[in-house]
């Protein structure tokens, strides 16, 4: 065999035709027979390939828009990484032939996290997705101006401030001549300027700034689509603060992907799964992942057990959340939460009980007045009960504060 040179062995990449392979040896790069490995996966590689192709597909809709969505991200953390790590408990699926042709079934996934008090939102009786942000006695109209609305969510609306950055996201579900699901997102935003005279509607457009019995709302009913308001602000410091938002669903579709049918496809579209004590052994009771239940909801999530499919549903249970913190203190104290299998958390800070539309935990959360905190863990749209922990100020006093800072 003639002398392959090794500037053109480090130019290759690892592979050369057909079942060979380059390995660097203590002799220098040579080329090799390559070890056959089974197309089957284990139990955990195949429910992450399943979970997490269809969290992709939604991720490119945004189309690089949700750069700094995720507040206290880690240094080397991206925001992909974020998306998929909020929205892994919450499983769609998807096959592989679906994913590489750049199918996607539009998602109730969370898509935001950060410390500005979240938008709420429900559907009225006619199906319009209805914010509760105020807007006092202001209609909006042709003639409404930026100026206009943004003094109304000011006055109306104790968080907002002017500079603020308030941004409509629209998602459509359709299907292609094949009958695949195809998915398009769309986003318009504001910057709230008390003197800015420009048509509202000349920025925004119309469909997601409406005025709905008082409230910013839409101007149609959800179907077959998805949206959802996000408020930013930018800090002296150069960082963006967000509002934690869940896209509202409305999908004719959206439950199908997530029986276990789906779940089904998707892991044998990835060459099946070659553990024993999983759903393709017939004498095995367990599953791959849980699947979340019911219709989609405006304030986070369904709840339901999963069905092994053929058999009576499985019994889920998900571990309450675990709080760690000086329950005593001075000044301040923090206290962070933790959740077993990957669970979201979600928690209150004002006595309430928690449930998947409070404020998701991303972050270890300072507490400088005495609160009491609820929290409870949500996988696969089964929540746990709820841990409660009061955590007490030794000094008097009451700086007029509500207490809590997102680090």
């Amino acid at each position: 065999m003639s002398k392959v040179s090794s500037t053109v062995l480090d130019q290759l990449s690892g592979k050369l035709g057909n079942g060979i392979v380059f390995r660097n040896t203590a002799y220098g790069t040579v080329m090799a027979k390559a070890n056959r490995k089974s197309g089957k996966r284990s139990q955990q590689q195949a429910e992450v390939r399943c979970r997490i192709a269809n969290v992709s597909a939604n991720y490119r809709l945004y189309a690089g828009k949700l750069e700094q969505a995720f507040e206290g991200k880690g240094s080397g953390i991206s925001d992909f990484n974020q998306y998929v790590g909020v929205n892994y408990s919450n499983p769609v699926y998807i096959t592989k032939g679906m994913r590489v042709s750049g199918c996607c079934v539009l998602a109730d996934y969370t898509f935001t996290v950060g410390s500005l008090q979240p938008v709420g939102m429900s559907l009225n009786g006619s199906g319009i997705l209805v914010s509760d942000l105020s807007l006092g006695s202001l209609v909006i109209g042709e003639n409404t101006t930026v100026s206009d609305l943004s003094l109304a969510l000011i006055a109306q609306n104790e968080p907002w401030e002017e500079g603020d950055q308030l941004t409509f996201f629209y998602g459509s579900q359709y299907l292609d001549a094949q009958g695949m699901p195809r998915a398009t997102m769309v986003a318009k935003k504001v910057i709230l300027r008390v003197d800015d005279e420009t048509p509202l509607w000349e920025v925004v457009g119309s469909e997601g700034f409406q005025s709905v019995g008082g409230y910013l709302g839409m101007s149609e009913a959800l179907d077959n689509s998805g949206a959802a308001w996000v408020h930013s602000r930018d800090k002296v410091s150069g960082d963006t603060l967000v509002s934690t938002q869940k896209l509202v669903v409305v999908s004719d579709i959206l439950d199908s992907y997530r029986t276990f049918a789906a779940m089904k496809a998707s892991a044998d579209s990835y060459g099946g799964i070659n553990s024993k004590k999983v759903y393709l052994n017939p004498n095995s009771s367990e599953g791959l992942g849980g699947l979340g239940g019911g219709t989609s909801q405006t304030g986070g999530g369904s709840t339901g057990n999963g069905s092994t499919g053929g058999g009576e549903p499985q019994t889920v249970t998900v571990t309450a959340p675990t709080f760690s913190g000086e329950t005593q203190f001075d000044s301040s104290t923090q206290v962070s939460m933790s959740a077993e299998n990957g669970a979201a958390i979600y928690y209150t800070l004002d006595g309430s009980e928690p449930t998947s539309a409070s404020t998701l935990y991303s972050a270890p959360v300072t507490l400088s007045e005495t609160t009491t905190v609820k929290a409870v863990a949500v996988k696969d749209g089964v929540s746990s009960t709820v841990t409660s922990q009061t955590y007490t100020k030794s000094s008097a006093g009451d700086d007029g504060d509500d207490g809590l800072d997102k680090d």
